[in-house]
């Protein structure tokens, strides 16, 4: 039997960037909000001289414990799904702040094509563009509306960087200039500029000089140590919500965080959500938080989860295509080039998160996509992240890998090995989505996501033509062996690592027949529940997902406040 706790206005599942941006903000408007997090306490004076490799980067200290709670796993409806029992394609964040803690601070903005991808494409290039299994569909939101909440963010966030006239046009200037350009960065802009690109330096949130944001927290300057992706930052020189959003929530008195409480279930009754039902860790008791108002920002996969749990709204069919929960999930699509030099030597061993150059000519629809075999496309990036010891074993293909050849190559390149990445988008597929696995079960006997996904020929399509872009890039850099490098190859292509970049299951859109949320993220079967984070993305765009999770969360957040002013605002279907 649960213990029912005192009633709370509003309770936050999931104290990460969404959750953590939507407690400042309604905290700070005198709302009092407690969150849940299934992890433990985390601080900045955690990382302090915590710059272990084999700790964090490879024994994976920030993420969550497959042994108690994973996701099954399959590329097709008629495969067995299996457990996830190490981690590979991507990193479940943890604890107080999540993924936000361990991301590498990459903050480029999605494109207004992005938002309206369907109304866009059709007006572009007719029907028949794009095959019927190829789900895409509008987001119920155009850049223009969501355009102030990624300057909101940006200015919390501090976020270095430059616009140029292939970036999404932005309202105001990024609030801390691009970081600084390494040799391996010039030489890349250089080249890209020599084919007729518009290279430019991409925006991070590893700051390029110290920043004190609107609610008076600072961020300091970058030092280019290396240790940014699945690293806390012990400079706080990365914008994180542990030295943002969360103490500026907690600094108002409103706002109380309880750590190991694992939320397993949304209470809701007629339509409105009473409260969640959470295990607390400590103990081993369920309690309920009961609340006015519920906001669901977990990670993506349990973002679904707990909805189909909880039977709020439709489960997705792919059969009939009938139901929303679980629908569109998407990935990323991954390809590129490794160019290997002779005579060049590079200083690889300093870098930052999202030190880096890009080219976003062959992102969203910024390229003539008439003659070609897919839609939209992906930033070409050389980033410069820093070479640690223990993972970074550059050799050319055909090199032992092994014994003293292989010694004698990895020693020999170490410093001689650039990499350009295409982050490609992923759409949605009809017969990739979420659901509730039928056999297996976590620790506390619910039933595990269920996650069946593959590469399409659309997803393999444009891996391609990205990769040949590179590899021209990386030809024009000089260097003398060019590799591509593409990860959407064969029939079942889900291999490790790739990105962290999930996205929905829970998707946004202008009607309840085809979406989970409006485009304030509140559920449309249960109007006081609003549920945001990467999950509400209807696919995912060829950019970094952070900043549209942030933004989103800020216009979810201004919802929620205008929700509790008058209850009988923002639910509006048109259908």
């Amino acid at each position: 039997m649960a213990i029912e706790l005192p009633k709370k206005q509003a309770v936050v599942v999931g104290v990460g960037w969404a959750g953590g941006i939507i407690a400042s903000e309604l905290t700070k408007a005198g709302i009092e909000v407690i969150g849940l997090e299934r992890g433990g306490e985390r601080t900045p004076d955690d990382f302090i001289m915590q710059k272990d490799e084999l700790r964090y980067a490879l024994d994976h200290e920030l993420m969550q414990d497959l042994s108690r709670e994973t996701q099954t796993i399959r590329n097709t409806t008629d495969m067995t799904a299996l457990p996830m029992r190490q981690l590979g394609s991507y990193l479940l964040g943890t604890d107080v702040g999540g993924a936000g803690i361990h991301w590498n601070g990459q903050a480029p903005r999605f494109f207004p094509y992005d938002f309206q991808i369907q109304t866009m494409t059709l007006e572009q290039y007719g029907e028949g563009k794009v095959d019927e299994d190829i789900t895409i569909q509008d987001w119920g939101i155009t850049y223009e509306e969501i355009e102030p909440y990624y300057t909101k963010w940006e200015k919390m966030a501090g976020i270095s960087g430059e616009q140029n006239e292939m970036t999404p046009e932005m309202s105001e200037e990024y609030p801390t200039p691009p970081m600084k350009e390494s040799p391996a960065i010039r030489l890349f802009k250089e080249a890209s500029s020599e084919l007729g690109l518009h290279p430019h330096q991409r925006p991070s949130a590893n700051l390029s000089e110290n920043y004190t944001n609107p609610d008076g927290q600072t961020i300091y300057q970058c030092q280019y140590c290396s240790f940014c992706e699945r690293f806390g930052c012990d400079y706080q020189a990365k914008s994180d919500p542990l030295i943002t959003v969360i103490p500026t929530a907690l600094k108002t008195g409103n706002f109380e965080i309880k750590t190991h409480a694992n939320v397993r279930e949304i209470g809701h009754e007629d339509g409105v959500a009473t409260g969640v039902y959470y295990i607390d860790g400590t103990d081993d008791q369920e309690y309920f938080q009961p609340a006015d108002i519920v906001i669901i920002t977990t990670y993506v996969m349990n973002n679904t989860r707990l909805l189909l749990q909880s039977g709020i709204g439709q489960p997705y069919d792919p059969e009939t295509e009938e139901g929303v929960v679980g629908k569109h999930y998407c990935y990323q699509i991954i390809s590129g080039a490794d160019g290997f030099f002779e005579d060049k030597k590079f200083n690889l061993y300093a870098g930052a998160g999202a030190l880096g150059g890009g080219v976003e000519d062959y992102n969203a629809d910024n390229f003539d996509h008439s003659d070609l075999d897919f839609i939209h496309g992906g930033v070409l990036g050389l980033h410069q992240t820093g070479n640690r010891p223990i993972d970074t074993n550059p050799v050319p293909e055909g090199t032992k890998s092994w014994g003293k050849e292989f010694k004698e190559a990895s020693t020999h390149y170490f410093y001689r090995q650039l990499h350009i990445q295409s982050q490609g988008a992923s759409l949605p597929y009809r017969y990739n989505y979420l659901d509730l696995d039928p056999t297996y079960t976590d620790e506390n006997g619910d039933p595990l996501l269920r996650v069946t996904y593959n590469f399409t020929d659309q997803d393999r399509n444009l891996a391609k033509y990205q990769a040949e872009r590179a590899m021209e890039i990386m030809e024009q850099m000089g260097a003398d062996i060019v590799e591509e490098v593409n990860h959407a190859t064969g029939d079942y292509d889900i291999v490790p690592y790739q990105t962290t970049h999930n996205t929905g299951g829970t998707i946004m859109g202008a009607s309840s027949e085809t979406s989970v949320v409006n485009n304030y993220s509140q559920v449309w079967d249960c109007e006081n529940l609003f549920v945001a984070g990467a999950s509400t993305f209807s696919h995912n765009g060829g950019n970094n997902p952070t900043p549209t999770v942030a933004a989103l969360a800020y216009r979810a957040a201004e919802g929620i406040l205008d929700y509790i002013d008058d209850p009988r605002q923002l639910v509006v279907d048109g259908n």
